[in-house]
Parts: C-alpha cells; sequence; structure tokens
C-alpha cells in the first residue's frame, strides 16, 4: 500500500493530539486540536502508511496566505518521503482554498526539518527570536504556491 491522505476535521482531536504528541516534544493537548479545527480556514491532513497512521499537518488560511501550524512524522516512519507528500499535500489544500503563498516557522536547532523545507523551495524571510520554549529561534519560511 502506497502512503493515503485524508483531511480530517472536527471528531479527529484525539488521533491528532496523539500523533502529535509522538512527533514532538512540546505536543498539543486534544482540547488545543479541537480548538484549531473549530477555528476558520483550519484543515488537518493525516498521511496514512501500510502501518497505519503517520503524520500529520494542520494549516491555516486568511485569504491568500496560509501557514503551517504543524507538521509531524512519526519517528520510527521518517526518511520514508512522508514530509514532502504531506507537505505536497498541504500546499495543495491550501492553495485550493485560495491562498498563494504558504508560511511556517521551523527552530533553527531542527536541522532535519529545516532540510526538507529547504528541498521544497521555502526560503528564510524572518526569525522569531527565542520563540520555542526551549529558547531556541524560529526562522520564518515561506514559498509561493503555483
Amino acid at each position: 500500500m502506497s502512503a493515503q491522505i485524508t483531511g480530517c476535521g472536527p471528531g479527529a482531536e484525539a488521533l491528532l493530539a496523539a500523533l502529535h504528541a509522538q512527533c514532538f516534544a512540546e505536543c498539543w493537548s486534544e482540547a488545543e486540536m479541537a480548538g484549531l479545527l473549530a477555528s476558520p480556514g483550519v484543515s488537518a491532513l493525516i498521511l496514512e502508511d501500510e502501518d497505519g497512521p503517520a503524520a500529520l499537518a494542520l494549516i491555516r488560511v486568511v485569504l491568500d496566505e496560509a501557514e503551517l501550524l504543524t507538521l509531524g512524522v512519526l519517528p520510527d516512519r521518517r526518511a520514508r518521503g512522508h514530509g514532502i507528500t504531506l507537505l505536497r499535500a498541504a500546499e495543495a489544500e491550501a492553495r485550493q482554498a485560495g491562498a498563494a503563498r504558504l508560511f511556517l516557522e521551523v527552530s533553527h536547532v531542527n536541522a532535519p526539518a529545516a532540510g526538507l523545507y529547504a528541498r521544497a523551495g521555502y526560503r528564510q524571510v524572518g526569525r522569531r527570536k527565542r520563540y520555542y520554549r526551549d529558547g531556541s529561534d524560529a526562522r520564518v519560511l515561506a514559498r509561493n504556491l503555483e
């Protein structure tokens, strides 16, 4: 089975929170996921491979701009192309919702994610000092959606 991507909405907060908790040390709770899913312009995507749910992404679209709120791949499923597959699906979702540009933040210490975004055509447009709880800076990246 190849990877399949499905959209999800309210009612999927438990699955999204569980995936997020496995992907990140600083994870979002079910209540936080529910709040995001109830917000205007927010979409969630789940990538499933032959072993089940493997990755998640959330985006928010406002007018002609989108923000990738999170993208995570389970640690034991990384380096299989799931990250780029889900990123491209999130870009397509944003484009369909009317976005012309997608923004995201990535920690300056997260080299694997920064590499993924650079390979996908994202360029740094700003920096947020001490943005993350661990004190690391966030690189603000953007890419025009064609």
